[in-house]
């Protein structure tokens, strides 16, 4: 395993991190494959399952010593049906944290992440209590999810204010979404934030798996269909998708692979968000750590996929309602 810092900051993660949003019965297997591959840095949300995601991580990384992993949850997302249970307010995100905490078994998170923008909570009362969590040990380090070069600017500015450490910024990126390259990642690379890059196999169009069909189990069959049906409607998008395994083959990777390397070799990058519902996707995952990209291969990417598959608003993801649910 390879480790990268965060930004300007003197955090180390894994190349790789394991992401629980899937938090299916193979989870347990999935972070064993995970720990054995070296990987260290670990991604779940408070909402995530109504809650079982975060429960369901704790349980597998129990006996872990809990200074060897870098553990991080998020909050934004409804966790409730009352008026005060989703957002950033000073009431959810206190309210948040300690159920996270308690959910996780530990007494901090290493990266506290505000997943979305909340357009109806002052930015400056999200901070003040961030800042006092921080202050109480229950939060190392903080970051964001999605949120525009405007809005970093401004949390930035809070943050240096109130004596909170914003080293992380949570972006979709990947070969077929790379809206982030033109102003969050150069914006960030200013501020000292790294990126977490997110949903860097595109739901799973960059393994080629959904070439001719919607295979059975996967995540276009389930829940997750009306989120992915975006990626699988753009015309040609799959054709050029299953092109680019030529090029995974002359350098003796999978599709998969490929993709996670590629997004690995943006230099703001300090580790690629993969979630798995096997352990075997765990340890073929993991082998794109390290891997050097040369500039013939990056340019055969480029020529295969095209601009128009970087900025088509139906890559856009987002999440499917089955997500925030027990």
């Amino acid at each position: 395993m390879e480790f990268r810092r965060v930004g300007t900051s003197g955090l180390s993660v894994s190349e790789l991190a394991y992401g629980n949003w899937l938090a299916g019965p193979d989870d347990a297997a999935c972070v064993a494959a995970a720990l054995d591959a070296g990987i260290t840095t670990f991604r779940t949300a408070a909402a995530w399952a109504g809650g079982a995601a975060e429960e369901s991580m704790a349980a597998a990384l129990s006996g872990v010593p809990r200074e060897d992993l870098v553990l991080c949850t998020g909050v934004y997302w409804a966790e409730g049906a009352g008026a005060n249970r989703a957002g950033l307010s000073r009431k959810h995100l206190v309210s948040s944290i300690n159920g996270s905490l308690r959910r996780l078994g530990t007494d901090y998170v290493d990266v506290y992440l505000l997943l979305r923008f909340d357009y109806q909570t002052p930015l400056e009362e999200t901070f003040l209590a961030l800042s006092d969590l921080v202050r109480q040990g229950k939060i190392l380090y903080v970051g964001t999810s999605e949120w525009t070069v405007d809005q970093l600017l401004r949390a930035a500015a809070l943050a240096e204010r109130y004596s909170v450490p914003l080293i992380v910024n949570e972006p979709h990126y990947s070969m077929l979404w790379r809206v982030a390259e033109a102003m969050v990642m150069p914006a960030c690379e200013r501020l000292g934030i790294g990126q977490f890059a997110s949903v860097p196999l595109a739901q799973g169009i960059l393994t080629g798996k959904y070439r001719d069909s919607v295979p059975p189990g996967s995540r276009a069959a389930g829940p997750w269909r009306e989120a992915i049906q975006g990626l699988l409607t753009v015309p040609g998008l799959l054709d050029r998708v299953e092109l680019l395994r030529g090029v995974a083959d002359d350098v003796g990777m999978s599709l998969a692979q490929l993709a996670i390397a590629w997004t690995l070799q943006h230099d703001n990058v300090a580790t690629a968000v993969v979630g798995a519902s096997t352990p075997a996707q765990v340890s073929e995952n993991v082998k794109a750590v390290g891997v050097k990209l040369d500039l013939d291969v990056l340019t055969r990417v480029e020529h295969l996929l095209g601009s128009a598959a970087q900025t088509d608003p139906r890559l856009i993801w987002s999440p499917p309602a089955g997500l925030f649910s027990a």
